[in-house]
């Protein structure tokens, strides 16, 4: 029976692990060990900021809402009080947006959810 030579598929490991680190600086592009280490920390980074990513821009939108609201002399907590009472099902993102880019729109918003606070 013949024997089983594995250089090919471990050529093939290794350069799918050196081709995820191009770029890096050092023995981390070249070394395989070293570039291991280096693209399976990179992958936990890659992770854990995306959900990081999704609470920065939830952040965001409550600071635009929270300033155009402001202007209108209502604090972002009444204002979401408001909008909730009112009944509104507008997120974050769209009702940010709206303050950003329709003043006028994001206005009327602002005064339904004022009428449905109560006095």
């Amino acid at each position: 029976m013949a024997r089983i030579k594995r250089g090919t598929t471990t050529r093939t490991k290794h350069k799918r692990i050196l081709d995820q680190a191009k770029g890096y600086r050092g023995r981390r592009k070249n070394t395989i060990r070293v570039a291991r280490q280096a693209v399976e920390k990179a992958g936990q980074y890659a992770y854990r900021d995306r959900k990081v990513k999704k609470r920065n821009f939830r952040a965001l939108w409550i600071q635009r809402i929270n300033a155009a609201v402001r202007a209108e002399g209502l604090s972002y907590s009444q204002f979401m009080h408001g909008v909730k009472l009112a009944g509104i099902e507008l997120d974050r993102k769209v009702m940010a947006d709206l303050a950003m880019n329709e003043g006028d729109a994001f206005g009327t918003i602002i005064k339904q959810a004022k009428q449905a606070l109560p006095a």
